[in-house]
């Protein structure tokens, strides 16, 4: 098991950038991955990466314009947003898991879950 805890959320108006970090303590699993969520839709998996040899994996809506990194000797996760968008709004979650025989961004691959930081894209 693993605990997360996400920051680095807040407000920003579009075009603007913001840098999520998510502080993992406990077991070290494969897959690392960062989801978001607005209200009335679905979790949505927008980045992950393997925590053993850094392949990351980006979803349409965001390829281009988040990286997301994995620091090992620090337990740190990390999602660079550039180019935000007011659909990028939600909250965004930080997760750790084993993955699935399917995508890397599917929530069924993930067992363990920070508790969120909001951002929000607006003028």
């Amino acid at each position: 098991q693993v605990q997360l805890q996400e920051s680095g959320g807040g407000s920003v108006q579009p075009g603007g950038s913001l840098r999520l970090s998510c502080a993992a303590s406990g077991y070290t699993y494969s897959l690392m991955g960062w989801f978001r969520q607005a209200p009335g839709k679905e979790r949505e998996g927008i980045a992950a990466i393997y925590t053993a040899d850094n392949s990351p994996y980006y979803a349409d809506s965001v390829k281009g314009r988040f990286t997301i990194a994995h620091d090992n000797s620090k337990r740190m996760l990390y999602l660079q947003m550039n180019n935000l968008k007011p659909e990028d709004t939600a909250m965004y979650y930080c997760a750790a898991g084993r993955g699935t025989t399917g995508s890397v961004l599917s929530f069924d691959g993930y067992n363990n879950w920070g508790q969120g930081t909001q951002v929000t894209v607006s003028s």
